[in-house]
């Protein structure tokens, strides 16, 4: 699958409401199919064998994939009032640890299935909600319902613009054209 075309060239912010989610949650829903939209479109034709390299020690592509896809997992879970799962603490553990079933689709899919199931939660939000406190973490750092959707939707934008970076150098440094 190659890049996007032209009618997809809007970012999502620009092309108005998604149908069903609360207005307090648009930004985060946008933030979200952005992130997911620019993976794709940046990682098209990214080398499989280039999936784990770190740069200067800087973590690799899958690392932020996969880092992505657990903190939206994670800051969901939190947003709902439950505790982590074990299954999430080994998720977290993993994160950044190669592995050759591992690959750059498979993460890709991850994270567009965990992006889908946040916005089937979204939708299912009301706003009264959305000032509620919650608490984060094992020390319940305070939050709130808002606070911890809206995380998860910048913390995916700020990772999109670190791997970027990583997958044009990496690309580069093989000699291929960006």
């Amino acid at each position: 699958m190659g890049k996007t075309d032209k009618s997809d060239a809007i970012e999502f912010w620009l092309r108005g409401p998604v149908d069903g989610i609360p207005s307090f949650l648009q930004p985060a829903a946008h933030a979200l199919l952005q992130s997911y939209k620019e993976i794709h479109d940046y990682l098209w034709d990214f080398p499989q064998d280039l999936l784990w390299n770190q740069l200067e020690g800087r973590a690799s592509v899958g690392f932020h994939i996969q880092h992505m896809t657990g903190v939206l997992d994670r800051m969901m879970t939190y947003a709902k009032g439950e505790p982590l799962t074990d299954a999430q603490f080994e998720y977290l553990k993993s994160e950044g640890v190669p592995k050759e079933e591992l690959t750059l689709t498979g993460l890709k899919s991850g994270f567009k299935d965990q992006v889908e199931v946040a916005l089937a939660y979204f939708k299912g939000l009301s706003e009264d909600i959305l000032m509620e406190p919650r608490s984060v973490g094992r020390k319940k750092l305070p939050s709130t319902v808002l606070g911890l959707l809206f995380h998860a939707a910048e913390h995916s934008q700020r990772h999109v613009g670190q791997l970027l970076v990583t997958a044009s150098v990496l690309k580069s440094q093989r000699g291929k054209i960006n």
